[in-house]
């Protein structure tokens, strides 16, 4: 079935033609940590179909959003990646997830919780001005997963899997990110319990400190700061 459309000479309509579907935008962010498998989206987006998914990408494809592609040996699987016109999208992604957090509040003890849904937000709530200069990377195990952050010009990055020479390694348990961004567990004092284990410099450990101590109070208080 084709897809409907506002039928509005406006760019906001426009947009929303595009990307305003359900899943559309939770489908780019999953994008924006780097290129995943159709069984990775799948899990990443639960409770959406595999029908759903599978035509949500197709009409991204099809808008010049994302591409697919075959990796090499030995996975030779095939990926789904944002093209440069859906990483356009991260200003504007990143806005919403500033307003959100000023509304989201502690969520229930149901509501789903993945590490990889921190990850973003741990890049768009980071203090630029506290980047700036540096050229660092940050990688963060969290159970079985593992993603790190890009620290460059003054911009924070986050991709999926492991960094090539982080500068930083912090490893904890999903529960422990969880505590850190809604229950008011205190970064520090996890690390001081042994529930982060952290290796870097003391250096290194003061810039991500600087740069990344604004996201657990942002989101906790319910107030995403300013750029």
């Amino acid at each position: 079935m084709a897809r409907r459309s506002y039928e509005q000479a406006c760019t906001t309509a426009r947009t929303l033609d595009i990307v305003g579907g359900r899943w559309t935008l939770l489908m780019v962010r999953e994008l924006m940590l780097g290129p995943r498998r159709f069984a990775d989206l799948l899990e990443g987006l639960p409770g959406i179909g595999r029908n759903l998914l599978a035509q949500r990408l197709k009409e991204l494809e099809a808008e010049g959003i994302l591409s697919r592609r075959k990796l090499p040996p030995p996975a030779a699987s095939w990926v789904y990646e944002l093209t440069e016109d859906g990483r356009a999208l991260g200003p504007a992604l990143s806005e919403l997830g500033r307003w959100g957090a000023e509304r989201l509040g502690p969520p229930s003890p149901d509501a789903l919780f993945r590490p990889a849904w921190a990850m973003f937000p741990m890049s768009y709530l980071a203090d630029a001005e506290a980047a700036r200069g540096l050229r660092e990377t940050y990688e963060f195990r969290i159970g079985e997963d593992v993603f790190h952050l890009r620290v460059a010009g003054g911009r924070v990055l986050p991709r999926n899997g492991p960094a090539e020479r982080p500068d930083l390694v912090a490893t904890m348990e999903p529960e422990t990110l969880r505590e850190l961004f809604f229950g008011g567990l205190d970064a520090m004092a996890a690390v001081a319990d042994g529930r982060i284990r952290i290796e870097a410099e003391p250096e290194v450990l003061g810039h991500a400190v600087a740069i990344l101590a604004t996201n657990q109070a942002a989101v906790a208080s319910g107030s995403a700061p300013s750029t």
